[in-house]
């Protein structure tokens, strides 16, 4: 195996326009994620976790696996394996163990430390050195997305909040295993999803089965809940994310998991009747500040600041 380039945000960084379809495009997937929380809490079974990670992935890895017709061979066998249980099958679980246990705020600010994990993963398998301007905008991130999330009496269960740090911790490495490999040749992003989003699955059936039995019988609000989860949430997102890693910076594009708990809480505003502090609207400021200023470097803004000088003065 061969590492990436030890630089290769600075030419994608500094050319802000070139990527910005692309950027908007694998932003859906975090905006996505971040409806986890409030269908979690208002349409699915309480206390079944690992079967709605199955729910949630397996279905969606099979039907893009019945669209690509395409298997994973060789060492992507079981690089898919483990990419699989990182990106879709851990991460998914404990994001659920989180959501279910902790306040959808409290869960939501712990994933989002996942840029600083990418950031010192990225240092040890891709020779990307974390540089000092996106570990400080990583750290205004987690306090942005606290004011937004963090408000009125909070319950700290102790599971849930390793589980939370834990799903930022399998994601991240996830995300740059998969920057790492790359794909094999002819494989395009929804071939990708459909291995790791039906191994992910596959690979939680035994524990789900196990621990926590065969699933409730479902409802119409359940079914509805799962199938936005599965279809939306899983499928489309996790097809649009991998296409992401693929062709952006893998710091920056870490990034845009701030979104989810941004949407998670427009989303209980909307829904829930929750009320929105001045507080939270600062905190909204620095998330979408942080998501913006990670997508460039300072030389970057330098230039976007000097070219209308420039030419005002001109």
């Amino acid at each position: 195996m061969t590492k990436a380039p030890s630089r290769p945000d600075a030419g994608s960084a500094s050319r802000p326009g070139s990527t910005l379809g692309l950027t908007a495009l694998t932003a859906t997937a975090p905006i996505s994620w971040g409806t986890t929380y409030l269908v979690t809490t208002e349409f699915l079974p309480p206390g079944h976790p690992l079967v709605s990670t199955v729910i949630r992935a397996l279905p969606a890895g099979l039907i893009l696996l019945a669209i690509t017709r395409s298997l994973p061979r060789g060492q992507w066998l079981w690089r898919s394996l483990l990419l699989g249980t990182l990106n879709i099958g851990a991460f998914n679980a404990l994001l659920f163990v989180a959501a279910y246990r902790l306040p959808g705020g409290v869960a939501a600010t712990l994933v989002a430390v996942q840029p600083l994990f990418v950031a010192g993963l990225a240092y040890l398998l891709l020779s990307e050195e974390p540089t000092r301007w996106r570990i400080g905008w990583g750290l205004v991130g987690v306090v942005g997305v606290g004011l937004i999330v963090l408000r009125g009496e909070l319950s700290f269960d102790l599971v849930g909040v390793l589980a939370g740090i834990a799903a930022a911790g399998v994601m991240a490495g996830g995300i740059v295993l998969t920057k790492r490999w790359g794909r094999p040749a002819g494989a395009g992003a929804a071939t990708i999803a459909g291995w790791q989003l039906t191994l992910g699955g596959l690979v939680l059936v035994p524990l789900a089965l196990g621990f926590e039995g065969i699933p409730p019988a479902l409802d119409h609000r359940a079914i509805g809940g799962y199938a936005w989860l599965s279809l939306v949430g899983a499928l489309l997102s996790y097809v649009a994310w991998f296409h992401g890693i693929g062709k952006l910076p893998v710091v920056a594009m870490s990034f845009l998991a701030l979104l989810s708990p941004a949407v998670a809480t427009i989303l209980g505003w909307l829904f829930l009747n929750e009320s929105l502090t001045p507080w939270q609207g600062v905190g909204f400021a620095l998330a979408l500040t942080t998501i913006a200023a990670a997508q460039l470097t300072p030389d970057a803004v330098r230039n976007l600041v000097r070219i209308p000088a420039t030419t005002k003065g001109a």
